[in-house]
């Protein structure tokens, strides 16, 4: 059967369904609207413009419904955040509970007495941590925020039955640049790229039977790491037990445009 030319197109025309009609139609108002509108003229331009203002009109279902669909989530989330700021833009987390708060604005707390010199430099000790002998641990050097924090994890850690000590807190720029020559498994971070530079990171450990207990292979010391981790970020420091390569003595302030600072 041969059909004429236009009665071919009507034929083809009354096959195609409504919706793929509307595609064909969306594609052409598509390929005007990214013309350069340098080659329009202002009659054809007006005209473009009205093509896709009926288009919207004629579907104003669809598109209220896409328009909510977009909106939904981004309402949803902002009345459920309220006045807060947003999680991914500040580093620092929230401290909620009373204690806490109470903990980290309340009067300075004071550091636990030192230890002898003697504690850091055992067999035990070096088996584990690298020239401790010869690290900071002057509570002083360390940024006030950054103290109060970690004093306040501290504190949580005695009330869960832990005691704490602080292993290495303010270090040097050449210390830090002789510990990255030890190797990736000591530390990867070269002079002023690491937070001890500025006063922001400590590394801990936990006294047991009057000895420094460092290596995670004893079951109590991983519970207490993970006891550590989680007060840690209660009084909003990061924790490197979270991150690709575990330090989970390990705990710093993040602050912006501070790294590379000299």
């Amino acid at each position: 059967m041969v059909l004429h030319a236009g009665r071919r197109q009507q034929w083809r025309d009354r096959m195609l369904s409504s919706s793929q009609k509307a595609r064909i139609r969306l594609q052409r108002y598509v390929k005007f609207m990214v013309m350069p509108l340098q080659v329009l003229s202002p009659s054809r331009l007006h005209a473009v413009l009205a093509t896709v203002s009926d288009f919207l009109r004629r579907r104003k279902i669809a598109t209220l419904i896409t328009s909510t669909l977009l909106v939904f989530p981004f309402l949803l989330t902002m009345a459920f955040l309220g006045e807060s700021r947003l999680e991914g833009f500040d580093d620092t987390p929230r401290a909620s509970d009373p204690v806490i708060t109470t903990l980290l604005h309340g009067e300075q707390l004071v550091p636990p007495p030192p230890l002898p010199p003697e504690y850091f430099v055992s067999r035990e000790v070096e088996a584990h941590r690298q020239e401790l002998g010869s690290a900071s641990r002057e509570w002083l050097k360390l940024d006030a925020d950054f103290r109060q924090r970690l004093l306040t994890a501290y504190e949580l850690m005695v009330r869960r039955g832990y005691q704490m000590t602080l292993l290495e807190g303010y270090r040097s720029p050449e210390r830090q640049a002789l510990l990255a020559k030890l190797g990736a498994h000591v530390t990867n971070a070269g002079a002023y790229q690491s937070y001890h530079q500025y006063g922001l990171a400590a590394d801990s450990a936990f006294l047991r039977d009057g000895k420094i207990i460092i290596s995670e292979k004893d079951p109590w010391a991983m519970e207490a790491y993970r006891q550590f981790g989680e007060c840690a970020e209660l009084a909003g420091l990061v924790w490197g037990g979270r991150w690709r390569m575990m330090d989970l003595g390990h705990v710093e302030l993040r602050k912006s445009n501070i790294l590379g600072r000299r």
